[in-house]
């Protein structure tokens, strides 16, 4: 039976420790503050554990809590290691993979790992594991979702293996797992993938025309009319498909992708090709109601997926990528025409090369790369020859020396013809 009753600790005002017995002390502060103490040894080691307020922890309370503590401790267990593990709540995969990127985002530098790195985890690791409780996520877990794009999309699978590893590294250092992440284990349990052979496939810029010649004889939809605008526009598959009407003005000569949008986090004016608007504007007699996308997709009304347009260009029979037009752009520009090179890189919207020249280089060139989109245009859909006017005068062609001469071996004397009397 403990020594304090409710009336004896109610009198208590004077600082100090006041034992109930087994260890359990009542320990009131010189601010007059009351809360229980219990006093025990775990392997040999004193250890003083708080069990809460009096005003909260009513005496009997404090006596059960204290005796569970000494059970633990008798067992060789640390009561306040146990209590840890029971206060700890176990985020999900998807929630620690939140609380990770929000500590680690700032030390950052490059913008585009903001919203890339967690984008990854959302489309390829959240569907399996975004639910699961990151204590219970094993090998052979992590090692279903990366086989599905192991592949597929060799280097997008490698960045999901490295994010999934980063979120459960934090995850054991924070006492939410018992182990690192497996990932070593788990790519060796992966097949070989194919070795990278160089950039993304492009189509080499001459066949660019044939292309979307091929493309305009489909029947108008938002993917096709996305992947056209693409070429026209030489922007990034992201850019296109999360286009808004928004962010066109009125004569649909301007294309304004807003920062949020960009890979350099750096707003990017496009100049549209009179081509270019001409796709904006089919695009339009496919508008949704109450959709702001310019081309959402049929099913959802949400944004085209990387995949609609890649499986498109594939149903073509083309060995290409979504991503190589940009390339097919530069190429023709360095092969086919003189404008400087920061002009065609301003135009596919990368960044300055070397802090230098970025600091004292900070035009768009928006004038030359109005002119520069509009003759990629004019190269890619060729403008339509006006129709000849049959009241025009008509002018000669100038004859060669080679063509007179044999006209004036045919030319002969005129014979009069007489008539018989």
């Amino acid at each position: 039976m403990g020594k304090l009753t409710a009336t004896i600790i109610s009198a208590l005002s004077e600082p100090g420790r006041y034992p109930d017995g087994d260890g359990l002390y009542l320990k009131v502060s010189p601010s007059g503050g009351k809360s229980w103490v219990l006093r025990i040894q775990v392997d040999g080691t004193r250890r003083d554990i708080g069990l809460g307020e009096v005003r909260h922890v009513p005496v009997r309370a404090a006596r059960l809590e204290a005796a569970a503590a000494r059970k633990l401790a008798a067992a060789g267990v640390d009561p306040l290691e146990e209590r840890r593990k029971v206060q700890k709540v176990v985020p999900t995969f998807e929630q620690a993979a939140k609380r990770a990127h929000a500590e680690m985002v700032k030390g950052w530098k490059n913008g585009k790992h903001t919203k890339q790195w967690i984008k990854t985890l959302e489309l390829y690791a959240y569907p399996k594991l975004g639910k699961l409780k990151v204590d219970k996520i094993d090998g052979p877990l992590i090692r279903d979702v990366l086989a599905e794009i192991w592949l597929e999309i060799p280097e997008t699978a490698r960045r999901v293996r490295q994010r999934i590893g980063t979120v459960l590294d934090w995850s054991f250092s924070n006492g939410f797992r018992e182990t690192e992440a497996p990932m070593r284990s788990i790519s060796k349990g992966l097949p070989r993938q194919p070795k990278k052979k160089g950039h993304f496939a492009a189509l080499p810029h001459a066949k660019v025309a044939g292309f979307v010649v091929r493309l305009q004889s489909k029947l108008p939809c938002a993917s096709t009319l996305a992947l056209e605008a693409l070429v026209l526009t030489a922007v990034r598959s992201g850019e296109i498909r999360g286009a808004r009407w928004s962010e066109l003005n009125e004569d649909m000569t301007l294309w304004t992708i807003p920062e949020d949008r960009m890979k350099m986090e750096i707003e990017h004016v496009v100049p549209l090709s009179r081509q270019a608007t001409d796709a904006f504007l089919r695009a339009q007699a496919l508008r949704v109601e109450d959709c702001d996308l310019i081309f959402p997709s049929g099913i959802s009304g949400a944004a085209l997926s990387d995949m609609a347009l890649l499986e498109l260009v594939r149903g073509m029979n083309l060995a290409v990528t979504v991503h190589g037009f940009r390339s097919s752009f530069r190429d023709w520009a360095a092969e086919e025409t003189e404008v400087a090179d920061a002009v065609a890189e301003a135009s596919l919207a990368h960044a300055v090369e070397g802090k230098t020249r970025a600091a004292y280089l900070r035009t768009d060139f928006f004038k030359k790369r109005r002119t520069l989109m509009q003759d990629w245009a004019d190269y890619c859909v060729p403008p339509a020859k006006p129709a000849a006017n049959p009241h025009a005068p008509r002018t000669a062609k100038p004859l060669t020396k080679s063509e007179i001469v044999p006209m004036a071996a045919m030319v002969q004397p005129r014979r009069r013809k007489f008539l018989p009397r």
